[in-house]
């Protein structure tokens, strides 16, 4: 497989014309993809599912460090004069965007056998063109035999293999203990792999210091020896010494430097790099849990200081916004490695999360919805019924109580169902708007887990909305247009896309066809535009999801409002009509935040942490500028509790100047400063987290003024 990846503004392609009798159905229209990474693809004739999964694996690596979860798969001849049969090309196209999006990234595909043209804009940073080359033969020697992964493939490539060995080497001479296990090179830069030592930040400065002065002096030399000459260099370098005896070949190749040696057979610069060391992790030797821990000392390097600089100016710049540096910093939340994928919340951080829960139950009960709450764990057998078992089981958490299996709730639908199934219904009732802010666990790997991103447990605002058939499209127009009254506030401007029916799906075509058709003409009642995703619908019925655009220009998949002709049936729902017959309704799940916790982070990221007035979980931080106007501040700040403001008063004993700027770290949106002059007067000043500065201001009318700008479409 053959990849070239290239970090994007926008891609804009045009299916023309098909070129192969294999080529995918699809609409001969304008697609457009923005900041993204696009993955120009030759699968080659070799390719299997072991060459899809490590090409995922780096991806994911790539796609990590440069904070973007977005990805198109474009199949593209050209790189490869070896391309595998159509037939197999197209099986792991698809394979690869199935477990793309199974690692959680929001994965899209051209159409495979098409002409296409495309126009595209590529982002001005370091890292934003890459090539990689995925060969299985290679991959399988790796497996079996454990060589050393730094073949370089690119000039960039080589420096950083170069820079994981001066890395190595400093490591050496700084702490001689310290045994060696692989290195290697990666989608995002060079890592080597140490045992013997638990490494901490600090020892990376000492580590970037003495790779500094080698780097100055260094020339490496190469040497083959025989294996029984190579394990007398490292007679105390047992991973050293495993290599070596799983090689095949009967030669080591060695480099050296003064009396410093390391297995390496790959291509090395004696030019100068420039260099940052990033992150420390866990790594099994081997990649197998049963095997020791080392530690993975990662990091980037460039062949200029120019280069350097600007990866690291951007990388800064994401770093401080990312929600999961921002959480702790602002004292919202943090993760701890005793529960992974779940999240503790800090006092503020529940209080912005009550935020957006009162913002939700505020406009959903005017909007006329019944909030339900539903149990945690329910008997597999109602899984099993709802289908959810059979297309959904790899991600659900199974326990038993006296001898029953019982599912802890991945989804809410089942648990709405029994609420509507537990008393008669008439048409009257309908619609019935259930709504649920229900805790949902799902079985997600490790090694997909991001912040709040993506978890195991998280709470999803589901609603459940049982109508007859002719009710359907208005009630889908007010979700609509819920939906869209939702992300206005938060300034998100956003995208629609109508997924249809996937390979795995229950319920005949004619049924599909009958609820897409009502999703159809519900979007043209909108008047909104959309874009058709083939195959990507919900396994009971077609979706439309929203994506929406933050201030970054990232695009994230949200809301989804899917219509359901399948569970009435298997769960034999049922109303009394007005003819006094019995009627089956339709069901629309639908959600507006998604993973409550997920919307969280977004939001953090789209603000920077600076919330807007009536979403920050301390608006106004009051200030003294001594003791003295202590019971003044006191108060005031008791005026503005009362009045339902979110207030902090400042007691620290510090300067004025200290107190702003922690307010200000804190993003905290006003601060009222009182000195001698507020006292006098009966005034204050105000300050914003900008700097703006207002002084002999009423507090009434400050009141009057702030409590606008609190407002939101709820109040």
């Amino acid at each position: 497989m053959r990849i070239l990846q290239l970090h994007s503004d926008y891609i804009e392609y045009k299916p023309l014309n098909k070129e192969i009798s294999l080529a995918e159905e699809v609409e001969k229209k304008n697609y457009r993809f923005d900041d993204l990474v696009v993955l120009f693809t030759s699968i080659e004739k070799d390719d299997d599912e072991k060459v899809i999964d490590k090409a995922l694996l780096e991806l994911k690596e790539f796609l990590n460090n440069l904070k973007v979860n977005k990805i198109l798969i474009y199949p593209f001849a050209h790189l490869s004069s070896n391309l595998a049969e159509p037939d197999l090309a197209l099986y792991l196209l698809k394979l690869m965007e199935k477990r793309a999006k199974d690692f959680g990234i929001e994965t899209y595909r051209a159409p495979f056998g098409w002409n296409k043209q495309f126009s595209i804009q590529i982002k001005g940073h370091p890292l934003a063109e890459q090539s990689r080359s995925y060969i299985k033969g290679e991959i399988e020697r790796k497996e079996e035999a454990f060589e050393i992964g730094c073949r370089a493939k690119s000039e960039l490539e080589v420096l950083w293999h170069t820079t994981a060995h001066v890395l190595a080497l400093a490591v050496k001479s700084l702490y001689p203990e310290v045994k060696r296990g692989l290195v290697g090179i990666s989608a995002n830069g060079f890592y080597y792999d140490f045992y013997g030592k638990r490494f901490s930040k600090d020892d990376l400065e000492k580590i970037e210091k003495e790779m500094e002065r080698i780097s100055k002096e260094i020339r490496w030399e190469k040497l083959e020896l025989s294996k029984e000459q190579a394990k007398k260099i490292f007679p105390n370098e047992e991973f050293k010494l495993e290599v070596i005896e799983l090689l095949k070949r009967e030669k080591v190749s060695l480099i050296k430097f003064n009396g410093y040696y390391d297995i390496c057979d790959g291509e090395l610069s004696n030019s100068k790099v420039f260099f940052k060391l990033r992150d420390i992790s866990g790594a099994y030797w081997k990649g197998k849990a049963s095997n020791p821990m080392l530690y993975r000392i990662s990091g980037i390097s460039f062949g200029t200081q120019r280069e350097l600089d600007e990866y690291l100016d951007e990388r800064e710049k994401l770093e401080r916004r990312d929600h999961r540096y921002l959480g702790k910093t602002l004292g919202l939340f943090h993760f701890k490695e005793e529960a992974p994928g779940s999240v503790f919340f800090y006092e503020k951080g529940v209080l912005l999360r009550n935020l957006f829960i009162e913002l939700w139950k505020k406009e959903h009960y005017k909007q006329g919805y019944k909030e339900i709450i539903t149990p945690l764990l329910m008997n597999k057998e109602l899984w099993v019924k709802s289908g959810h078992w059979e297309t959904y089981k790899e991600n659900i958490f199974l326990t038993k109580v006296e001898g029953s299996e019982f599912v802890i709730k991945p989804m809410n639908c089942p648990g709405a169902i029994l609420t509507y199934l537990s008393e008669e219904r008439s048409y009257k009732d309908l619609p019935l708007r259930l709504a649920e802010l229900g805790l949902v666990h799902r079985q997600e790997l490790s090694g997909v887990l991001s912040g709040l991103f993506r978890v195991r447990a998280f709470t999803q605002d589901d609603a459940h909305i049982f109508v007859a058939e002719e009710q359907l499209e208005d009630e889908v127009l007010k979700v609509i247009k819920l939906v869209d009254k939702f992300y206005r506030l938060f300034g998100f401007e956003y995208s629609v896309e109508l997924s249809t029916k996937p390979e795995k799906a229950l319920g005949s075509d004619k049924v599909w066809e009958k609820a897409t058709k009502h999703l159809i003409n519900a979007l043209n009642k909108a008047n909104l535009k959309y874009r058709i995703k083939e195959k990507e619908g919900a396994f009971y019925g077609p979706k439309l999801d929203f994506h929406i655009k933050d201030s970054l220009g990232r695009s994230w998949q949200c809301a989804t409002i899917q219509v359901d002709f399948v569970m009435p049936e298997r769960f034999n729902l049922s109303y009394i009509g007005k003819d006094g017959k019995e009627h089956t309704p339709v069901i629309i799940h639908r959600v507006i935040y998604g993973s409550l916790e997920r919307f969280i982070g977004i939001v953090v990221e789209h603000y920077g942490g600076a919330f807007p007035f009536w979403l920050a979980p301390v608006q106004i931080a009051i200030i003294p500028v001594s003791d003295e106007y202590l019971d003044y501040c006191k108060e005031i700040a008791q005026k503005l509790e009362l009045e339902g403001f979110r207030v902090t008063l400042d007691t620290q004993r510090a300067t004025v100047s200290y107190k702003i700027r922690e307010a200000q770290i804190q993003k905290i949106p006003y601060m009222i400063v009182i000195g001698s002059k507020e006292k006098e007067r009966g005034k204050v000043s105000l300050r914003s987290r900008e700097g703006k500065v207002e002084q002999d201001l009423n507090l009434e009318e400050l009141i009057a003024r702030l409590k606008e700008q609190a407002k939101t479409f709820a109040d």
